[in-house]
């Protein structure tokens, strides 16, 4: 039998395809194994890009809608409505339909038969405190699955699927603390795992607690793009009267899935009419000349480009030059620190919540696990592993270890 397992990331997508006993990752894009979660309607040319090529497209000035942060869509108000992509409505479900199809036939092309069968990552919680709208959104993301041609897809918790992946690596039972830190969600899951234990297909007596916070990589690059690069357009600016230049706007700006909203007829008529809020109508300037000019995204990407760079130590500059010929702004990780220091504790403070919830103490924590594109801020991972002074802490695959483990979890389903 063939079949897939989709790790549907807001930030990064990896497939792993199943097939005559063995199992692979599947190139999605130039050959590499992760796809970034971004859909281009590609207005020009009357089509769709997807990943790499998609953000290409749109920073190259083709006109079109380009979208990211997908799964931030589910569980959300947002979801069962639809957006103007094109001068049509399109409803948000179709869009993630586009994206999970791409997927379907990406690792179809590889396996060269129809895939039916599916496993799905999800994270612990797709909505925090909310049991029935996270419930809603698992059963909207099957839908979706089911209406681009897959049979009932059967889920599993990413960090689960991640320790899966790291148990390939163990010579003896151990405790661990799966830490999987993506774009949207922040996901714990406390672990017992061994060679013993590999062959069980049902591993829930193993999982002794997981726990889950709606704050990852996406959370940081809003807070850093708050930090340094809105106010080059005016974020914490006053106006002549000593009023403080109002700040929606720049938030919105600083959010992925926001930023199209801004570009509506309507919304830049509003902007237009903050000029009195500036004693310096520099940056009123500036900010309209990304709301008019469709830069929001570009500024996000170099944000997210700069945390990355940062991440580990030193720094680097944020070119904002498209602004304004020679417009660099200094980023370190120091700054890095600071901007996503409140949303480090809670991570931490959910990390520690899963030890607690199993009832043992964290110096019983034997080694932490870390995955997903966020873990290479060292700075949380410094945060987190604090707690658990006994454990050994691994990096794993930051972007393909959770759709590997998938695939084990779906080759003991489907096998």
């Amino acid at each position: 039998m063939t079949y897939a397992a989709i790790d549907f990331g807001t930030s990064n997508s990896a497939v792993s395809l199943g097939q005559q006993g063995s199992q692979r990752l599947v190139p999605l894009e130039q050959g590499r194994d992760t796809l970034p979660t971004a859909i281009f309607f590609n207005a020009e040319e009357a089509r769709i890009s997807y990943g790499r090529q998609a953000m290409a497209e749109y920073q190259a000035g083709y006109a079109g809608r380009l979208m990211r942060s997908l799964k931030s869509l589910l569980g959300s108000e947002l979801i069962n409505e639809t957006t103007l992509v094109n001068g049509r409505p399109l409803p948000y479900r179709d869009i993630i339909g586009h994206f999970l199809n791409h997927l379907k036939q990406q690792a179809e092309a590889a396996a060269g038969t129809e895939i039916r069968q599916l496993v799905l990552g999800r994270p612990v919680h797709f909505v925090d405190d909310d049991p029935e709208r996270d419930r809603q959104a698992e059963a909207t993301l099957a839908e979706i699955a089911r209406d681009v041609g897959f049979d009932q897809p059967s889920f599993q918790f990413e960090p689960i699927a991640a320790a899966l992946d790291y148990e390939a690596q163990l010579q003896r039972e151990t405790l661990v603390l799966v830490a999987d830190i993506g774009g949207g969600t922040s996901d714990f899951s406390l672990v017992r795992l061994g060679p013993s234990l590999r062959s069980r297909i049902d591993r829930s007596g193993d999982v002794l607690a997981s726990t889950g916070v709606h704050l990852a990589g996406t959370d940081f690059d809003q807070q850093l793009s708050l930090r340094a690069a809105m106010p080059q357009l005016g974020l914490g600016h006053h106006g002549k009267t000593g009023k403080p230049v109002p700040a929606q706007i720049y938030f919105e700006l600083a959010t992925w899935h926001k930023i199209n909203f801004l570009y509506a007829p309507r919304e830049l008529v509003q902007a237009d009419t903050l000029r009195t809020f500036y004693a310096d109508e520099r940056y009123h300037q500036r900010l309209m000349k990304v709301l008019r000019e469709r830069e929001g995204h570009r500024i996000a990407g170099a944000v997210e480009d700069a945390k990355v760079a940062v991440a580990a130590g030193g720094e680097t500059a944020l070119d904002l030059g498209f602004l304004e010929a020679g417009l660099l702004v200094p980023v370190s990780e120091a700054q890095l620190i600071a901007a996503t220091a409140a949303a480090q504790v809670r991570i931490a403070e959910t990390a520690l919540a899963a030890v607690q919830q199993a009832g043992l103490r964290p110096d019983q924590v034997q080694a932490i696990y870390f995955t997903g594109g966020s873990t290479g801020l060292r700075g949380l991972r410094q945060a987190i592993a604090a707690s658990f002074p006994q454990a050994e802490t691994v990096q794993g695959d930051p972007f393909a270890s959770v759709a590997r483990g998938l695939g084990v979890h779906a080759g003991k389903l489907f096998a």
